[in-house]
């Protein structure tokens, strides 16, 4: 009857594992799907915008016109798209890390209450005379639990390092896009 038991349990974990995996599988198609959808999109975006300097260049009749092209706002606006475009990848890493996030902790949660359960049957089933040795394991089984929560905790710095880590190199691109304002320019006139 414990070996039934037992092969229950494991039976029914290895269907929860198998349903996690495909769970975390369908988050990352579906960030990958948003991923591919913003990239496309900005991509348009970009060709539109080179089709529209190119069609300003070539109109250009004199110097005057391609200085106007040259201001800074123009570099700023390119900027301030490439740093929306940051912070939408930025959401879509978020969402599916969040989403990672909780599978890991349910399925901490479920792994430990399914250890409990399992020992508490084991333990109720123990043979007379076996007490000492069922409060050594019971003992032993309440410090291993204690691994749960080292888990968890190690799974939550990870997923908060990796947060830290998409901020910083978004924080990075945004100091590689960004444009300095022109300093004004302060003349006196002779």
């Amino acid at each position: 009857m414990f070996q039934n038991q037992l092969n229950d349990q494991l039976s029914q974990a290895q269907t929860k594992a198998v349903e996690s995996a495909k769970y975390l599988a369908q988050v990352a198609v579906e960030s990958a799907q948003e991923l591919a959808e913003l990239n496309q999109a900005a991509a348009k975006d970009a060709l539109v915008a080179a089709q529209d300097a190119s069609a300003k260049l070539m109109a250009i009749k004199d110097a005057q016109e391609l200085t106007k092209l040259a201001q800074p706002e123009v570099a700023q606006d390119a900027a301030k798209y490439a740093a929306a475009y940051q912070a939408k990848v930025n959401k879509v890493m978020r969402n599916g890390n969040k989403e990672v996030a909780q599978v890991v902790d349910a399925s901490i949660d479920d792994a430990r209450a399914e250890m409990v359960n399992f020992v508490k049957e084991a333990t109720k089933t123990a043979p007379a005379g076996s007490e000492a040795f069922v409060a050594a394991f019971k003992t032993a089984f309440e410090t291993s639990l204690q691994q749960f929560d080292q888990v968890r905790a190690t799974a939550t710095d990870a997923f908060a390092n990796f947060e830290k880590s998409v901020d910083a190199a978004m924080a990075n691109m945004q100091g590689q896009y960004a444009v300095a304002k022109p300093a004004t320019k302060s003349r006196k006139s002779a």
